[in-house]
């Protein structure tokens, strides 16, 4: 017998990677759900102002983002608007849609609760800047779809 490693697979590598990176996404959900709720926040109400950082948004695109229901997402907007961290305007192109926007006091508690994720700074500042560009180019071409 010989004490060499045995060669893994693709299919065996790709499994391994894909449950890394559920297991990067557990964690970044448990703590995304800790930093929110440590600001009185669900992580639904959270999910959406970081969203709103891209500007004012249709309810209907919000809902088709995080795949859920609009009637859900009303609920949520309500419950920001009532808080303060958004309101809601008529879209100048169609007056009959409501855009959600975030207020500076929804912007402040999302750049408040973006700067508290800590999951992956140590990991990665242990990467030096190659590694770490090399990550996020693979990262982008996953999430594109582009072919590796």
């Amino acid at each position: 017998m010989s004490n060499e490693p045995v060669p893994v697979s693709a299919d065996d590598l790709t499994r391994e990677v894909v449950d890394l990176m559920a297991g990067l996404v557990a964690l970044f959900h448990r703590e995304y759900e800790e930093a929110a709720a440590a600001r009185s926040l669900t992580g639904a109400q959270a999910k959406v102002l970081a969203l709103l950082r891209r500007g004012p948004m249709p309810m209907r695109h919000i809902a088709q983002t995080m795949s859920c229901e609009p009637s859900n997402i009303t609920g949520i907007v309500d419950r920001l608007e009532t808080r303060g961290f958004v309101t809601r305007e008529a879209d100048p192109q169609d007056r009959r849609v409501k855009l959600v926007a975030a207020t500076e006091a929804g912007q402040a508690a999302t750049e408040e609760l973006r700067k508290t994720l800590n999951f992956a700074r140590e990991p990665l500042a242990a990467l030096d800047e190659a590694e770490r560009t090399t990550l996020r180019d693979l990262l982008q071409r996953i999430l594109t779809g582009a072919n590796l």
